[in-house]
């Protein structure tokens, strides 16, 4: 059952993150705080990553959380990258941005050290 959660929360999460990457910029509110969009960046792949970990935990019925650790944040690597080509190729209001894969990365690799030490301090993932 949890498994079936947990990936009904990733897709749904991976769905947000594709409509708000590929809407039309312009319908997209501007807010002027400098690197606002690195910040979402971020936050989209953290939380990305971790809901896509929690399923492939589950998935992959591991009691070792490195290889789903290691699936969540090379998808979330992956899907950052196609989403910046699909920018440049296939829309017309948005372009590829390389911080933007950066930022996708930084807020991936903070989820990895996120669940690292959630399970060596309170072993809460473990209890997932």
């Amino acid at each position: 059952m949890r498994k079936r959660i947990f990936l009904t929360a990733a897709l749904f999460w991976t769905g947000i993150i594709l409509f708000f990457c590929l809407e039309n910029a312009k319908d997209i509110p501007q807010i002027n705080i400098q690197y606002i969009d690195k910040v979402i960046h971020s936050v989209f792949h953290f939380v990305f990553t971790m809901l896509w970990f929690l399923y492939l935990k589950k998935k992959l019925n591991s009691s070792n959380n490195v290889k789903p650790l290691v699936w969540a944040f090379v998808f979330s690597l992956v899907f950052g990258i196609a989403i910046e080509l699909i920018q440049q190729f296939f829309t017309k209001t948005r372009t590829a941005d390389v911080l933007d894969v950066l930022a996708n990365a930084t807020g991936a690799t903070l989820a990895c050290l996120a669940i690292i030490l959630l399970n060596k301090y309170n072993r809460i993932i473990d209890k997932i």
